[in-house]
């Protein structure tokens, strides 16, 4: 399973993407996107998913 930005909360703030230890985020047109080939839910850097910590707004949560 990866992490997902539901476009319509996020504010591109950036905070996500500095705190994403495998590099799996990036910006896309007006919003932040996760790759979910890339995504590891932060497995064996940190107890859980970073840039769903850092996000003000909400937006990132597990993909369905």
């Amino acid at each position: 399973m990866a992490m997902s930005i539901n476009a319509d909360d996020c504010t591109a703030c950036g905070a996500c993407e500095s705190e994403c230890p495998s590099k799996a985020i990036r910006f896309k047109g007006a919003v932040y996107v996760i790759d979910p080939k890339k995504c590891t839910e932060c497995q064996g850097a940190a107890d859980a998913p970073q840039c769903d910590e850092v996000c003000p707004s909400g937006a990132i949560a597990k993909a369905a």
